[in-house]
């Protein structure tokens, strides 16, 4: 139960690091939600349309399209027809949220690869599949529906 209580404060720390940034930039913090999924879809080379933002983040249609016109107004996310089907609209995050998130973010991510250097690489693999098995167990609690890992993999 100690990693578990160590999990959840970070979670805690990381969540206020979070509403802070949100709050300062205008930002709903489902919009940094919405932001970070995008960030992450793109480095794994997902795509993502609306529709599967709308059910990684647990929105209907109309807060989706709330949403993504709120971040649309701001600079920070556009909306692309899909060249191979343009019927398909493709999410993009803009360059103008990237460097906002890493003016804030920064310093964070420094901090945390510096301390990850006082671990040998096979305790870091440690982390790695402790970390993941967390995020798989929260991604499939019971009634709430698919979790952002499993809508990243399909």
């Amino acid at each position: 139960m100690r990693l578990v209580h160590l999990l959840r404060a970070v979670t805690v720390e990381l969540d206020l690091h979070g509403a802070e940034f949100a709050a300062r930039n205008g930002l709903h913090p489902t919009d940094l939600r919405a932001l970070i999924h995008l960030l992450d879809a793109d480095r794994a080379g997902t795509d993502v349309t609306p529709g599967r933002l709308g059910a990684a983040l647990r929105l209907n249609s109309a807060g989706t399209t709330a949403l993504l016109d709120r971040l649309e107004r701001l600079g920070l996310v556009s909306r692309k027809r899909d060249e191979d089907d343009r019927r398909r609209v493709m999410l993009t995050v803009e360059q103008k949220a990237v460097e906002l998130g890493r003016s804030f973010f920064g310093p964070l991510i420094a901090n945390l690869v510096d301390a990850a250097e006082d671990f040998t690489p096979a305790e870091l693999d440690i982390v790695q599949r402790y970390l993941t098995a967390a995020r798989r167990a929260a991604d499939f609690l019971p009634g709430s529906g698919p979790g952002i890992a499993e809508l990243n993999a399909g």
